[in-house]
């Protein structure tokens, strides 16, 4: 066998190795809120909000809260974390009376104080 070959089978290997590493790694979750033209807010969680935001908008793939309930805006998203750590947020900001939520918006209320 050639060297040359050798040496790109051990150039093959190693970027492999450093590949792999990004390829286990988890998604990062986001919570969100949307606005509806009747200034509902809607919460929900996902890993790419502004895909989610358009299926939503869309009708096709969105919530069945949303359908018909438009124009919607993206009124608030951050970044939290795992899914399970998304999902618990999310159900604590649906037990939060409209104006914690507002608050959530306007970032007077710090999101990660719904943290478990």
């Amino acid at each position: 066998m050639p060297l040359d070959s050798i040496d790109s089978i051990d150039s093959i290997d190693s970027i492999d190795s450093k590949l792999a590493p990004l390829e286990t790694q988890q998604p990062i979750w986001s919570v969100y809120l949307i606005r509806t033209v009747s200034n509902t807010l809607y919460c929900g969680v996902t890993t790419d909000v502004q895909r989610r935001y358009s299926e939503h908008q869309s009708g096709k793939k969105g919530a069945k809260y949303l359908k018909g309930k438009g124009p919607l805006t993206l009124a608030w998203h951050e970044e939290v974390g795992d899914k399970r750590l998304a999902m618990q947020i999310e159900y604590r900001i649906k037990q939060l009376p409209k104006i914690k939520k507002e608050a959530i918006i306007t970032q007077y209320l710090n999101v990660k104080m719904l943290i478990p």
